[in-house]
Formats: C-alpha cells, structure tokens, sequence
C-alpha cells in the first residue's frame, strides 16, 4: 500500500481538480491498488468523511467514504435520486485546507455505484451522509465546496444590512 499526495487547491498546477473524471471501465487490480492507497491515505491524513480520486491525481470516478471507520468504495458513482428538501451542513474539504462553508444539498440522495468487483449497487442516505455523497461526487465532476453558495444561520437570514 501507499500514501498518496492530497492536493491542495494552492498547489494544483495542472488544474487537475477542476477537470471532470472519467469512468472506470476496468475492474482489475489497478482499481484495486487506487482503493487500498486511498483507504491508506485517509487513515495516514486522519481525513473523515470522503476522499475523491481526483484529490490523489487520479481522473477516476472512484471515491472512498469512512463513516466510523467503516469504509465505502464506490466506483462509477451517480445520484440516481434526491429530494426537494435542502439541508444545510457545514462542509469542509482535504484539498481546501482551513475553509469551512455552510452549503445547503438535497436532504436525502440515492447513489447507485459499483463496488470494487463491478458489483452494483445503491445507498440511500439524509442530512450529513447525504451532504458528504454530494461532497465526493461533485469532486468527479471538478467542482468545489467553494464553488457552491454558503447558506446563511436562519437568524442571520431576512436580516437586512448595509
């Protein structure tokens, strides 16, 4: 196994977290290898929640999520289903260091994804899961918790201000 190199937006010369990931076609020990490595990294980093290939230098749809030392590996990811209802979570990122965002995402999502094997199969998940799935896939798509709008506290809504 290996640790892999997190980028951080400040140094992604080549732009590679703004660039949308190709699908994995193949199911072999390559994805493999980038499974256990970024289950690595994620254990060496101390990063909860989500890690996306792109975040390792990988153009892959491929993402690993640890919920409680529970880790979920899912390749080829997509949200199948979500609901009208938004929630909003605070939000923060291993390659934005020091940035925490409130963003409002759908409350609840269903992601249809295949497992390490080419296996499908789909996880329904609300508030803080469902925010965390959200976070990982739009790193597949090149996009940013600093790309979304912050939401702002309701008592600092409907605030006027100068």
């Amino acid at each position: 196994m290996a640790i892999l190199n997190v980028i951080k937006v400040n140094d992604d010369v080549d732009g590679i977290l703004r660039k949308v990931c190709k699908p994995v076609e193949k199911f072999d020990t390559k994805l493999h290898k980038l499974l256990d490595d970024m289950h690595d990294t994620m254990l060496n980093d101390d990063i909860l929640g989500g890690l996306a290939a792109p975040q390792v230098g990988v153009l892959k749809r491929v993402i690993v999520i640890n919920v409680n030392n529970f880790y979920i590996e899912l390749v080829n990811p997509e949200i199948i289903a979500k609901s009208d209802k938004m929630y909003p979570c605070r939000e923060s990122c291993a390659s934005v260091p020091g940035v925490r965002r409130r963003i409002a995402r759908p409350r609840k999502v269903t992601v249809q994804y295949f497992d390490r094997e080419g296996n499908k199969f789909s996880i329904e998940s609300r508030e803080w899961m469902a925010h965390l799935f959200q976070h990982e896939l739009d790193h597949l798509d090149g996009i940013l918790l600093t790309d979304r709008p912050e939401t702002l506290p309701k008592e600092q809504q409907n605030q006027g201000g100068a």
